[in-house]
């Protein structure tokens, strides 16, 4: 039985780091493309300008976009983590990951915070 999930494990562990990297560059392209959305917007917006009430919710619209674009690619890039520590557990994989989630979910808790602020007003 050892004999076969040892095989198995020697199968799927190229497909596991590919799928690892294909999550990382997900993200990438997400970081990416929320950038170039926002930028596109903001430019579009300082070539025409508009009252002053409406630049500062202009503004906070454009920053609450691309942090939507952040806590996507925030989110994607801790599946693969977790994906990567559970064919890798090794302690210091493993105490690396809690650190990692740990300071993502605060920066996803903080950023859906001030989305969420945002939207209300």
């Amino acid at each position: 039985m050892t004999e076969l999930s040892g095989m198995l494990m020697r199968f799927l562990l190229p497909i596991i780091e590919l799928l690892i990297l294909f999550l990382n560059l997900i993200s990438i392209i997400i970081l990416i493309v929320g950038v170039f959305q926002v930028l596109i917007y903001f430019l579009k917006r300082l070539f025409h300008p508009e009252k002053k009430q409406n630049v500062v919710l202009t503004n906070n619209a454009i920053k609450n976009k691309l942090g939507s674009y952040v806590l996507l690619s925030l989110e994607v890039l801790i599946a693969a983590d977790i994906i990567e520590t559970i064919i890798k557990p090794t302690f210091e994989d493993i105490m690396m990951l809690g650190l990692i989630v740990v300071i993502r979910t605060i920066i996803s808790y903080f950023l859906t915070k001030e989305i969420k602020e945002f939207e209300s007003e």
